[in-house]
């Protein structure tokens, strides 16, 4: 008989587990200093960066996403970079794309990144 894997099994929970370690949520926060009020919130086990109040990012995995449109994608996507996809084992993705290693090593790029972000995310903002 073979055996299958209970619900909520630790390979299947790590698939699905966004989690980020202390040390690369501060590093992120470090290298967006500059940004300014940069404010972390979790988030189904990931963190959510707000921007005065502007939701621009996301940490998981121990990996940066910053959100993105039709103006930015191709910056990412030529960098080799993917979109979010929160679920590996699920259809779609986001309009998040992790930040290459590079700029994330760079605090002044990543800040530069970081405010093309926030003006994506205010654009797609509804305005009431």
């Amino acid at each position: 008989m073979p055996r299958t894997r209970a619900r909520g099994s630790p390979r299947k929970a790590s698939l699905r587990s966004l989690a980020v370690s202390d040390a690369f949520k501060s590093y992120v926060l470090d290298q967006l200093d500059d940004l300014g009020d940069v404010v972390p919130r979790s988030m189904f086990g990931g963190v959510g960066l707000y921007s005065r109040g502007v939701f621009f990012g996301i940490i998981a995995r121990d990996m940066l996403y910053l959100k993105v449109d039709e103006t930015t994608r191709a910056d990412y996507e030529g960098a080799g970079m993917r979109p979010f996809k929160p679920y590996p084992d699920r259809a779609g993705t986001m309009q998040y794309y992790a930040v290459p290693v590079g700029v994330l090593e760079a605090s002044e790029d990543l800040v530069a990144w970081a405010r093309k972000a926030v003006a994506v995310a205010k654009r797609a903002t509804p305005r009431a």
